[in-house]
């Protein structure tokens, strides 16, 4: 890369970097990661290693509609109901019990109702209660209260905070571990459940925050309803089996709350927006039994990874040339950032995505705006200038280095298709110029595509025919194969339209192609006012010789052994292919072996082959008579048909036949 090149490359990647990170220090970028986040969220949240010692019970629509149906109760449900789950978790012996529910008026039902509860919270002993604490962003050291009940807060062994504040867009993705309150910490529900559980103190520490590491959606909490439970206890009482076992809760935190869509505790998590309440202090609780909460990077790291990120991008688009290959780095620079977030999102990092993005954009977009008005109009120049007369393939490689428009060339092996429209000239005769050029152009059109499509270079039309090569000017290991390839997709594009075409002209259209692999120069060649891309040399001749030799055998596609070798060398599974024999061409001293190319490796057999071959053999081993009737017992194939006549003319010459062809030039 030269100095210009590298001194435009850092200047674009410095100023996208340095305008990026203004925008995400700014905080106009959040609403555009926290969607990124969400979608590392929902792809990769996965259970931690406490996740199955955590159990949701959830007062669902279902738990609602038993109380209703069954119960005759109404909401609010007397608080007595709770006494059973109460009991249910005390037999199973659960590590601690926390409702996300506030209790903070007396019971409509009377003082018996508050104090049913109250006698069952005693008889648990590892309660946490709810207790709210006011936002003061004014005063964060200290927060107003709304305590519950006498009855649940003398009795439980810890009351915790169940108010969070949700990020500015209105989604959990963060949680209070603990606030204070008159000077002594307040812990968060899932916190409180934690501490009861494991036994520890309350932190005596300023408010904290901790970022979420969801474990996937509320069920991965195996969440039981409220019903169930209750239905357990009572028959359990009753010395009948539960319909769940206390087995489900034994030593596991639970924690119990709303889900019902009525009960209005319905919150906007990462994993869904509409996720229940408990659900966040769940998560809580998981992350501090697993200690594993999510961090954000430190802004000074993710500026220098942004910078990093921008200078490569502009030194990358900078120094390349090619269309394709720009477009192509560019995507890859561009899911990087993605990539990095991704990838940051296991070990436990929120690495935000955006700013990298924004940065790389912005400097491959800076990187192109300067190569357009840098090299923008040479490009243009080549194009216009050669594209009406060189491939899309010869035109980039000019474009990576014009020297390449000297005159000259070079000796290489190619392979070189050639194909005509059989009977063509006549075919024409009767249609108007308008439509005869029409039909010409789509159906050379549908050619040329697919040789194109197969790496193919395009040198040039002559009426009907067309002469393309593979393996120049950019290297095929497989030009055998993507020259046989391209004469059968070739042969069954102008299959699927003969009737739409002989509807246009009156005849059907049939195509012969001839492909020889050999040695050629390949190369500009023309007046220095005018030139082309295009080969010379006997192999070039042979191809368009084998195209003609196809009127013999009455077949549509002959490639000679050398190609067919090649071709099969590099395919997983050989072409469909039979020999036809060996062709004396004029202008050679030794025979060229052809095949006729029926149909691309693992396709079927046409089943005239097998019968072809035996009497094939049977005429190389002189037994004409033999070979004459089994040819005859072949109808419809033209092959044998031409082998069938030559049988019969040797023995009326009462010659032998050597098996060659002369091929007469056409």
């Amino acid at each position: 890369m030269g100095r210009s090149n590298l001194r435009h490359g850092l200047t674009i990647g410095a100023v996208a970097a340095v305008l990026a990170l203004a925008l995400w220090f700014g905080g106009l970028l959040n609403g555009w990661e926290n969607t990124t986040w969400t979608w590392r969220v929902r792809a990769l949240a996965r259970p931690g290693a406490s996740t199955d010692q955590v159990a949701l019970i959830l007062l669902d629509q279902n738990s609602l509609d038993w109380g209703r149906e069954f119960n005759d109760l109404s909401w609010p449900w007397p608080r007595e109901v709770y006494a059973p789950i109460l009991d249910f978790c005390g037999r199973a012996g659960s590590k601690a019990v926390a409702f996300d529910v506030l209790f903070t008026e007396p019971s409509v039902y009377g003082v018996w109702d508050d104090q049913a509860l109250g006698d069952a919270i005693t008889r648990n002993g590892a309660f946490v209660g709810a207790l709210f604490l006011s936002i003061d962003e004014h005063a964060q050291d200290d927060s107003r209260a709304t305590d519950p009940i006498p009855d649940v807060r003398e009795n439980a062994a810890l009351m915790a905070n169940v108010s969070d504040v949700p990020d500015p867009d209105g989604v959990f993705r963060r949680a209070g571990l603990w606030r204070r309150r008159d000077g002594d910490p307040v812990p968060s529900l899932g916190m409180g459940a934690w501490l009861v559980g494991t036994g520890r103190e309350a932190p005596d520490a300023p408010r904290a925050e901790a970022l979420l590491r969801f474990r996937g959606p509320p069920s991965v909490y195996n969440p039981l309803s409220a019903a169930s439970i209750i239905q357990s206890e009572l028959l359990l009482l009753e010395g009948e089996t539960p319909t769940v076992s206390p087995d489900a809760l034994r030593d596991k935190y639970v924690l119990f709350g709303f889900s019902a869509p009525g009960l209005l505790d319905l919150r906007p998590t990462p994993i869904s927006r509409v996720t229940p309440g408990v659900f966040i202090h769940a998560t809580t609780l998981d992350n501090l039994l697993s200690d594993d909460f999510m961090r954000e990077a430190a802004p000074a790291a993710v500026a220098a990874g942004t910078l990093l990120l921008a200078l490569l991008s502009g030194l990358v688009v900078v120094g390349l040339t090619g269309t394709a290959r720009t477009l192509l780095a560019s995507l890859g620079l561009l899911v990087l950032p993605l990539a990095l977030g991704f990838a940051a999102y296991g070990p436990g990092w929120w690495w935000p995505v955006i700013p990298g993005t924004i940065a790389t954009a912005g400097a491959l977009f800076g990187g192109m705006v300067r190569n357009y008005a840098v090299e923008g109009r040479q490009r243009r120049f080549i194009k216009s200038a050669f594209r009406h007369y060189l491939s899309p393939a010869v035109i980039e490689k000019i474009l990576v280095d014009p020297n390449a428009l000297s005159l000259g060339g070079e000796r290489r092996e190619l392979s070189i298709l050639f194909s005509d429209l059989a009977g063509f000239t006549s075919l024409s005769e009767g249609m108007e110029p308008e439509a005869l050029t029409t039909l010409l152009n789509e159906y050379l059109s549908d050619m040329t595509d697919i040789i194109l499509e197969e790496g193919g270079t395009l040198d040039k039309y002559e009426g009907d025919a067309i002469l393309a090569f593979w393996n120049a000017p950019l290297a095929q290991a497989d030009h055998a194969a993507r020259a046989c390839r391209a004469a059968v997709r070739c042969q069954a594009q102008l299959a699927a339209r003969r009737g739409e075409f002989r509807e246009r002209c009156g005849s059907d259209m049939y195509m012969r192609i001839g492909i020889h692999t050999g040695d050629v120069i390949v190369g500009n060649m023309g007046s220095r006012q005018r030139f082309d891309y295009t080969i010379i040399g006997d192999a070039a001749n042979l191809a368009s010789r084998l195209e003609g030799a196809n009127k013999v055998f009455g077949s549509w596609i002959m490639v000679s052994d050398a190609t067919l070798a090649a071709a099969n060398a590099a395919s997983d599974a050989p072409y469909v292919s039979r020999e036809l024999g060996e062709l004396r061409v004029v202008g050679r001293k030794e025979p060229v072996l052809v095949h006729e190319l029926a149909a691309l490796p693992g396709d079927p057999e046409p089943a005239v082959y097998a019968p072809y071959a035996r009497a094939l053999d049977r005429c190389r081993a002189g037994d004409l008579e033999a070979a004459a009737a089994a040819f005859s017992d072949l109808a419809g194939d033209p092959p044998s048909a031409a082998y069938r006549t030559r049988c019969k003319a040797a023995i009326e010459a009462r010659d032998p036949f050597t098996g060659l062809w002369n091929l007469v030039n056409k």
